[in-house]
């Protein structure tokens, strides 16, 4: 009975024991599925909290699966690189959003217009590339490996890097205070990443931090106690140890070895006496050779001290030379631009008029390098009550606005009463040209979605002149928007007219002189020349956007109610567009940007829009134009399919 249940036996036991296996295998593999899950969550957490908080005019689309998001990488479902760059996202970057993506690589949030604190960072324990560069951070943190913090508004201490593995480092044009720590890896970079922060000091950036105090003052240090015997043993690493008392019969022993040692002591010091006395015979013979050795030494010395002296006197004449040149009128380049051309170039560079302004005059300047620029002579007359320090300051904040709708500024120069900027030349003209034409173009009626392009692009520059930089246009108008290589259109002339002291000279143009009116509000035209505001700027976008659906001067620009706005500017694209059969569809949308162009020009500068705001509405017009597109497209589709 036995023998016949033993394959029974087995194979419940088999059984038990496979099941059991199989539990542990199953249990495991649960426990990964579900610790991959938790990790593909938070990771998907993180950036919606980053969205939330940095991406305040939603730029970023998160329709798709999150490793599809622009700029986002994966790999096996966990984000290595996150990289978006030159886009105005306006937010803040939170905590428990980006530092939370423990397996980042990579991380690139250049010229995004972030403001505020910088996080904690430490999350980020694989990062090896990391670039904040031209935002509008306010704290430092002092862990990161791979570092490009320019441009920004970093107001802390410099931390004592010494990561043998940081490749780049660059802090400059930031509000940094002490002293910059003196470690190998930030002597390696020296002053050139440090530039622009003038309350900085210390070796690195060759300024000292403290003066130095005089001899024999009341608060010298005093002197260090001495060491006690204990202590200087433990450094010289001998050891002291406690007498030892040992018998009598030890003592006779000891006595005897002692009387030895001495009488050893005492030969072996006679021998040395009687070599003594023989080798200072020899060396009063060879004092005159020493005496002659010291003194040719001494020469030497005074030789080389004298050179080193002269060396150091050839350095500070160079330096005098190169502070006179300064003095006297030289090009300075902004903050992270490159040096690729001098003075003597622009000065022998073949040019061309492209306009008179406001606040001078444009030209276009060929260099030698084939090189194209824009170079505006600044008017000396308007800007007489300008010194040198306050112009340079003035510039070095112009020269550090990064944006892609802004004409970037690459240097300037002055002079006496000489006063240049250089900015990089856009091919495409302005946007006057487009919208009024030239006396070799013919001007046509934008389309709606040409013009709601061009005023998204001018108020993303103003956006950021206003909110990242605290700054004013001052001047915004048609002729101040240039168009780009891809028809983009970029803010030109930007916190220019802040340094006019004198009114302009009238023109002969008494049309350009009533559109110059036309672009400024009620409350500025009879005000004083230095009313700036950032709520004129957005009078001026109003006015600018009129323009651009009426294709009307602005003198010419009646001012109405919404409704008869909204009316007359029906009527005008009607007779602009009598051939045109998509009026009657586009109507609805040039209603909405006409909406906002009312809302931007209204009399009382309280119950204007922020640019901001202005930016969100035209976001939320280009977004009904999309939903409405892909229900034509949906609709479309049931009808052939039916």
């Amino acid at each position: 009975m036995l023998r016949s249940n033993l394959p029974i036996f087995g194979f419940l036991l088999f059984s038990f024991f496979f099941f059991f296996f199989f539990t542990i295998v199953a249990s495991s593999s649960t426990n990964r599925t579900q610790r991959a899950f938790h990790h593909r969550d938070r990771d998907v957490y993180s950036l919606l909290r980053f969205k939330s908080k940095a991406d305040l005019w939603n730029k970023i689309n998160t329709s798709s699966h999150f490793c599809q998001w622009w700029g986002v990488t994966c790999y096996g479902n966990r984000v290595v690189r996150l990289v978006i760059e030159d886009l105005f996202l306006g937010g803040q970057l939170a905590s428990d959003s980006v530092n939370k993506l423990d397996q980042l690589r990579v991380l690139s949030l250049k010229n995004t217009s972030l403001t505020g604190p910088l996080p904690d960072l430490s999350g980020l324990v694989n990062l090896k590339s990391l670039y904040l560069d031209h935002n509008s951070f306010s704290v430092l943190s002092d862990r990161l490996i791979y570092l490009r913090l320019d441009s920004n508004r970093f107001n802390g201490t410099v931390p004592a890097l010494n990561q043998s593995s940081l490749h780049s480092f660059n802090v400059s044009v930031n509000n940094l205070t002490g002293a910059v720590p003196v470690t190998s890896v930030l002597l390696r970079f020296g002053i050139s990443s440090f530039l622009k922060n003038p309350n900085l000091c210390g070796e690195i950036v060759h300024k000292e931090c403290n003066p130095r105090p005089k001899f024999f003052s009341p608060d010298t240090a005093a002197p260090p106690p001495a060491m006690v015997l204990g202590q200087i043993a433990q450094i010289r690493g001998v050891g002291l140890s406690r007498p030892n008392h040992g018998k009598h019969s030890r003592i006779a022993m000891i006595l005897g070895f002692i009387s030895g040692a001495f009488l050893l002591f005492i030969s072996v010091a006679c021998l040395i006496g009687a070599v003594k006395r023989r080798r200072d015979n020899n060396e009063k013979e060879k004092g005159k050779e020493s005496t002659a050795v010291v003194a040719s030494d001494a020469a030497e010395t005074a030789e080389v001290a004298a050179a080193i002296q002269m060396e150091q006197e050839s350095e500070m004449e160079e330096k005098v030379k190169k502070l006179q040149a300064a003095k006297s009128g030289s090009l300075v380049f902004c903050a992270g631009e490159a040096h690729v051309y001098t003075m003597d170039q622009l000065m022998t560079a073949s040019a061309e008029l492209l306009g008179r302004g406001t606040v001078g005059t444009t030209y276009k300047a060929l260099l030698d390098s084939r090189l194209i620029v824009t170079v505006k002579r600044l008017d000396a007359i308007r800007l007489a009550g300008v010194g040198r320090d306050k112009f340079e300051r003035h510039m070095e904040s112009v020269g550090a606005l990064g944006h892609p709708n802004l004409v970037p500024l690459r240097a300037y120069f002055q002079a006496k009463e000489e006063r240049l900027l250089i900015y990089d030349y856009l091919p495409n003209g302005s946007l006057s040209s487009l919208v009024h034409g030239t006396k070799s173009s013919r001007a046509t009626p934008l389309h709606w979605t040409s013009c709601l392009k061009i005023a998204e692009d001018v108020a993303q520059g103003l956006s950021y002149i206003h909110q990242a930089w605290q700054l004013v246009h001052g001047n915004l108008k048609s002729s101040n928007v240039l168009l780009g290589p891809d028809f983009e259109a970029c803010i030109a002339d930007y916190c220019l007219a802040a340094l006019a002291t004198n009114p302009p000279l009238t023109s002969n143009d008494n049309q350009e002189d009533a559109d110059a009116l036309a672009y400024k509000p009620p409350e500025a035209r009879h005000k004083s020349l230095s009313y700036q505001s950032v709520k004129a700027d957005v009078y001026s976008f109003g006015i600018l956007l009129l323009e651009l659906l009426t294709g009307k001067q602005p003198s010419k620009l009646p001012v109405l109610p919404l409704d008869e706005m909204m009316e007359w500017v029906r009527k005008v694209r009607e007779e602009g567009e009598k051939k045109n059969g998509n009026w009657r569809e586009d109507r609805d949308k040039f209603g909405m940007l006409t909406e906002v162009a009312v809302a931007c020009s209204l009399i009382s500068p309280e119950q204007r829009p922020t640019m901001w705001q202005v930016l969100k509405m035209l976001q939320e017009i280009k977004e009904v134009a999309v939903m409405e597109e892909c229900e034509l497209v949906l609709d479309s589709n049931n009808s052939e399919s039916s």
